[in-house]
């Protein structure tokens, strides 16, 4: 079988039980990549030795009879633009082609803590910039349930290598939808945490008031199992915070969400949503009320004005973030060498950027210029600040928040690209959240459409509320029997 179907407790069983080595589990996975990732197209660079390597010390351990962590020797894909040292961190960008990465980001040190196993680097949009993954500079990553769509964006990579069994779990990155939607299409489970709960140190920015880290897995549980890990404060990210998950993270009790009240915002279930979207939000929600919860109608109006201002906020990070990147310092681009830097400098960026990515540098310094910084800037941080309070005064009266994570399922490649207004509002259900720092995971629904893709819906925390809804997916998968069946 192909070790990389199991959960991360299946395959720990598996290994501690010594039904297999975590050298052979490595050896299956790059087999199974080398089949398969052709077609795929998940990864950006892969690294063999150093993961063979990494199970060297796994095996011993368990030879010994020693007690290994659950992430010990549990093969992971990681995003391109999360920094492994001495791995390319190219940010699916022409301009970082060259580029290793000189130390680990603090989510990477703490998985080499618990000896984790990193596979390779994965496939996005290129600095984190889409919602499809075509916007790479390298090649376009397929949906492993119709390679004719797309994986979802901008952790298309990191999602398809879950999906196709390349990868056990992931790390991805999330600034408007960027975990979510991608788990969404390729029916996985995507957790943004609460801005602020997991260290962005080593996390090449794109919009820093809003990029977050977080894990891609096949169940929330194995979800809550990475959280644990990469969650808690960091010197080295002044946005960080401890948060502690709590030790009953993965024995949620039905007792638990009884009583709780689900929000349902008006402005999320238009009467034209997706037919399918629809018939799975209907299956959550008799499943939930099954479970004895409560339900409530409820309102966030100033929903619609999310995308409006996300799209001037973050572009003003972007063209801020990206000034650094000149084709020189971090990788040299080949190109033409000129004998005036203004010269040069306009010849790398032009051919080591992309076309959404100098759309949004280009719309970012012009909301920031002088003259449209009041019209522009100030009133969409105003309205943040609005959407942001509404959330917060909803919170008193519901425990957590139920949506759709995505208008349509997955669509086909090149359906959206030329469009990119189009293309944005793939993100319409997941950007508010974004904009409020809260925390938001996305799950499949259980149902599938007439073409076989998964649906998927989106729960809403308040903030610092990471375990709830973690616990509120593993209690859903277990009622709709998703949550994972040993295999050893």
């Amino acid at each position: 079988m192909n070790l990389g179907e199991l959960t991360i407790e299946e395959f720990h069983q598996g290994l501690v039980t010594k039904k297999f080595t975590a050298l052979e589990a490595v050896q299956n996975l790059f087999n199974h990549i080398k089949k398969t990732d052709k077609k795929i197209g998940a990864y950006l660079s892969l690294d063999e030795d150093g993961a063979i390597k990494s199970t060297e010390e796994v095996d011993i351990k368990i030879s010994k009879g020693e007690s290994i962590s659950i992430l010990a020797g549990i093969p992971m894909a990681i995003k391109d633009n999360i920094l492994i040292k001495n791995l390319p961190a190219t940010a699916a960008s022409r301009i970082l082609e060259n580029y290793k990465a000189s130390y680990d980001a603090s989510v990477i040190k703490k998985l080499k803590e618990e000896q984790a196993v990193f596979i390779g680097k994965t496939n996005m949009d290129e600095f984190a910039m889409g919602s499809s993954t075509e916007n790479s500079s390298f090649h376009i990553t397929h949906n492993p349930h119709d390679p004719k769509r797309v994986p979802g964006g901008s952790s298309g990579g990191s999602a398809a290598a879950v999906a196709s069994g390349q990868a056990l779990a992931a790390l991805g990155s999330d600034t408007g939808g960027s975990i979510r939607q991608p788990a969404d299409f390729c029916g996985l489970v995507g957790l943004r945490p609460t801005y602020g709960a997991v260290s962005r140190s080593g996390l090449i920015a794109m919009a820093s008031s809003l990029d977050q880290i977080g894990p891609i897995a096949k169940t929330a549980r194995d979800a809550a199992i990475l959280a644990r890990a990469i969650y808690g404060k960091d010197s080295m990210d002044s946005t960080s915070v401890g948060l502690d998950l709590g030790g009953d993270i993965l024995n949620p009790k039905l007792k638990d969400i009884e009583s709780i009240t689900i929000g349902l915002p008006i402005e999320y279930f238009p009467k034209e949503i997706n037919k399918d979207i629809s018939k799975g939000l209907e299956m959550v929600s008799q499943e939930f009320k099954n479970l004895k919860v409560n339900f409530k109608k409820i309102s966030l109006p100033h929903t619609k004005y999310a995308i409006s201002s996300y799209y001037i906020i973050l572009p003003a990070e972007v063209s801020a973030n990206l000034a650094r990147f000149d084709g020189i310092r971090y990788s040299r681009i080949k190109n033409k060498e000129s004998d005036n830097l203004k010269k040069l400098y306009f010849s790398q960026k032009t051919s080591g950027f992309g076309t959404e990515t100098k759309r949004r540098v280009i719309l970012g310094t012009f909301v920031l210029s002088s003259g449209y910084y009041d019209d522009y800037y100030k009133k969409a941080q105003q309205m943040r600040a609005i959407i942001s309070k509404e959330f917060e005064e909803v919170f008193h009266e519901v425990d957590v928040i139920l949506t759709p994570t995505s208008p349509t399922p997955a669509f086909k490649i090149g359906e959206k690209i030329a469009d990119p207004l189009a293309m944005y509002m793939s993100d319409m259900f997941t950007i508010p959240s974004s904009l409020a720092g809260l925390p938001a995971i996305s799950i499949p629904t259980g149902h599938k459409t007439e073409e076989g893709l998964p649906t998927s819906f989106q729960l809403i925390g308040k903030k610092w509320a990471d375990a709830t809804i973690l616990k509120i997916g593993q209690l859903y998968e277990k009622t709709i029997g998703t949550e994972g069946k040993t295999a050893f």
